[in-house]
């Protein structure tokens, strides 16, 4: 299997150039060699490769920025995703693209999100990333998989990081007591894609998470207990923090469809502390 790797510079796809590297041909692609707004380029870049799937990993990220700057966010996680969906059409290739929990506005609360949940976006970034799902759903073969709060990877930059490094130097850190999320370690993610490109699984939209829901709270304890360390929490609510994008309050995913096709994710505890021992010894 010949794979293509857009955003492979990134935390997700840092992750699975690493670990598809032994399974597959795989051809990492920076903005260096592609730039992916570049809607020309796309078509004869993918044609002159082959890929049997093209799995893009590349998107603006800056959920706040993207409030100022609401057209780099539109270029890179919508238009630039539907030139890439034109291009691996017609090159007759499988199309993998990553989608979040911020299409939802999070105010239900009741049961995690399904992939039959109308999407409610409140932000330009959430509105960009939808966006980029529609288009990317155009490729005749396509998954487009649902993560969020992404954790692990090379660049040790998500806000697990961030509380980890905390806790580890006995720094206090805010941490939110009312915002329930459905963490996703980039080594699971990779390997659903893998099992979901691996086995022919029915194409379309699924959410790619580490089972079960934690508050932020609940997860920072966590970290601190498997790190060994006393945690100096602060607990704070998300009234309180002034942000100029809003963030879905309740984000639970479900990720039973994917278990459907006999996916079982691990645990988001269970993924932590496989993170976390790795990351204590780097």
């Amino acid at each position: 299997m010949k794979i293509l790797v857009t955003g492979a510079g990134g935390q997700l796809g840092t992750a699975i150039v690493e670990r598809y590297a032994s399974r597959a041909e795989v051809i990492p692609v920076t903005r260096a060699a592609l730039d992916i707004t570049d809607s020309a380029a796309i078509e004869p870049f993918v044609a002159g490769h082959a890929p049997d799937v093209v799995i893009n990993c590349a998107a603006y990220n800056d959920v706040d920025g993207a409030e100022d700057h609401p057209i780099d966010a539109i270029r890179v996680n919508a238009l630039a995703v539907r030139a890439l969906a034109r291009g691996v059409a017609a090159a007759g290739a499988a199309f993998v693209h990553y989608g979040t929990d911020f299409v939802f506005d999070g105010v239900s609360g009741a049961r995690p999100y399904t992939e039959e949940d109308e999407p409610a976006p409140q932000s330009v970034y959430a509105s960009s990333k939808l966006l980029g799902e529609w288009f990317a759903s155009d490729v005749p073969r396509h998954y487009v998989l649902r993560v969020e709060s992404l954790f692990g990877g090379s660049t040790r930059r998500s806000s697990v990081d961030r509380i980890a490094d905390a806790l580890r130097s006995g720094q206090p850190t805010r941490v939110f007591v009312d915002r329930t999320v459905t963490p996703s370690f980039v080594n699971d993610v990779a390997d659903a894609t893998w099992r979901l490109l691996e086995t022919g699984a029915p194409g379309g939209l699924y959410h790619c998470v580490n089972s079960g829901m934690t508050t932020w709270f609940e997860l920072a304890e966590e970290i601190s207990r498997v790190l060994g360390v006393a945690s100096q929490l602060v607990p704070v609510k998300v009234v309180d923090v002034p942000m100029k994008a809003r963030r879905p309050q309740y984000a639970a995913l479900s990720n039973a469809k994917l278990a459907g096709v006999g996916i079982q994710m691990p645990s988001w505890q269970d993924a932590l502390r496989r993170y976390l021992s790795v990351s204590s010894k780097q």
